[in-house]
């Protein structure tokens, strides 16, 4: 996982945390002292409060362990996946763009940061140079022509690609 990643979602799992053991317990305290529950807005909201955090917290550490699982030895190093980067021709829109393929956390269309599980990344998943995805997206369909890639190996100048003697390619 990387490790950006890894503390973005640390801070909020430690945030949250914090929330949930010592800000929501006085503030349910706080309501509770003002008598009635039934009809107490302060306690009803603290308590919807105390629901979403724990829901929350649980999504975000369901998530760490997924992320943990990731081994960079079984991406691909052939075709896109995580980490990759993809220059597509967009037929619909006559132009080409470049994509990389990211976790959801990092996803940031605007600089060209495709989330894997997002339509256009689910598409170029398991593509190589020259295969074509038909992508739905919420704009229609589009055609995206994969004219280069770059794996996650290759940016990390994986040595398995280089010669054992030490020559470069």
């Amino acid at each position: 996982m990387p490790e950006h990643i890894k503390k973005k979602l640390l801070e909020e799992i430690n945030q949250l945390e914090y929330e949930l053991a010592h800000e929501l317990p006085a503030e349910i305290k706080k309501a509770v002292a003002l008598g009635d529950l039934s009809e107490n807005a302060e306690y009803h909201m603290a308590k919807q409060r105390q629901e979403f955090v724990n829901a929350r917290l649980g999504q975000l550490k369901r998530r760490m362990a997924e992320l943990s699982l990731v081994n960079l030895a079984n991406i691909p190093r052939d075709k896109a996946g995580f980490g990759s980067t993809v220059v597509v021709y967009d037929s619909s829109k006559d132009e080409e763009i470049v994509y990389r393929l990211v976790t959801s956390e990092e996803s940031d269309v605007a600089k060209g940061l495709i989330s894997t599980t997002s339509p256009i990344g689910r598409g170029l998943v398991g593509k190589r140079v020259g295969d074509v995805a038909t992508v739905v997206t919420p704009n229609g369909k589009r055609d995206l022509e994969v004219l280069k890639l770059t794996t996650i190996h290759d940016e990390a100048g994986d040595e398995s690609s280089q010669p054992a003697n030490g020559e470069v390619k």
